[in-house]
């Protein structure tokens, strides 16, 4: 019950808040996966207070959990990082004294990649994800890469099919209840983000997506690419690759034929990349 009743209160708050980051939060980097530049990691350092930062990474979607923190430790101790820590959690010690005291003190928080599933899983309906929360409504840095990119949207995609189950023809249909998701983190209110974007070529599940639920933006984030989300209601694209964004919201006559394939009219996409910004408000490049 408990668990059940965090999920439906992220679903109404996504709704609630839709587009609307308060004025005092903080910074998302979302990252698509893929390695990460030095200038990337050096950015995070620096939102999180260069010499001053204290970075918490959270590495349990990794099936190596230890050798994936210590990695990215070093990462952000060369970049100048003044302290770095990891935890390591399960459903039954996610909320620990040592857990929520180590989250207290960071001034930023990483999330690893890995599976999205294994976050949401040991998260959800945490007093670990309600402090995660206010670090970031309180001026923090939360950073993921790919899975840890994946949970920052109210809808998360989790990467499998519900309809198609051969793994050599993936996501090559558009069409309705096809892509399995779950509650996501929230931490970007009013989005689907997705990862591995160009590479991967994963176009057709988020257009299925967005056109599933036309008032969400649907982001898509390559490898070596992030997009850094600060208020106003704005991000700016960094790294080496692009991001897409698809717009359903104006779109005319949403349909699904007998086959369960869906169209509609008038979905925008926005290919940006690096230093390009876009406003989430208004859903529009910013010149």
């Amino acid at each position: 019950m408990r668990l059940a009743r965090a999920i439906l209160t992220l679903i109404l708050l996504s709704l609630a808040t839709a587009g609307q980051l308060s004025a005092d939060a903080g910074h998302l980097v979302i990252i698509g996966g893929g390695s990460r530049p030095p200038h990337m990691i050096q950015k995070i350092v620096e939102l999180a207070g260069g010499e001053e930062a204290r970075l918490l990474i959270i590495p349990v979607a990794s099936i190596e959990p230890v050798e994936t923190a210590e990695y990215q430790k070093g990462q952000f101790e060369e970049a100048g990082a003044g302290s770095v820590d990891y935890i390591i959690f399960d459903r039954e010690t996610v909320d620990s004294e040592e857990n929520l005291a180590a989250l207290a003190q960071a001034t930023g928080v990483f999330l690893s990649g890995g599976d999205q599933r294994r976050l949401t899983e040991t998260m959800m309906g945490s007093r670990l994800l309600e402090r995660l929360h206010e670090l970031y409504t309180n001026g923090g840095v939360i950073a993921g890469t790919s899975a840890g990119a994946a949970v920052m949207s109210p809808v998360m995609i989790t990467g499998d099919e519900r309809i198609n189950q051969d793994p050599e023809r993936a996501f090559e249909t558009i069409q309705r209840g096809n892509m399995d998701t779950r509650a996501g983190f929230d931490l970007l209110p009013g989005t689907i983000v997705d990862q591995h974007f160009v590479i991967r070529r994963r176009h057709n599940r988020l257009i299925s997506l967005v056109l599933e639920h036309p008032k969400l933006l649907g982001i898509g984030i390559d490898e070596s690419t992030a997009i850094i989300v600060g208020p106003p209601d704005r991000f700016e694209v960094l790294g080496e690759s692009l991001v897409l964004v698809y717009d359903a919201s104006q779109a005319r006559g949403i349909t699904t034929d007998k086959g369960g394939n869906l169209a509609g009219a008038g979905v925008s996409l926005h290919v940006l990349s690096s230093g390009q910004r876009f406003d989430l408000e208004t859903r529009a490049p910013i010149p």
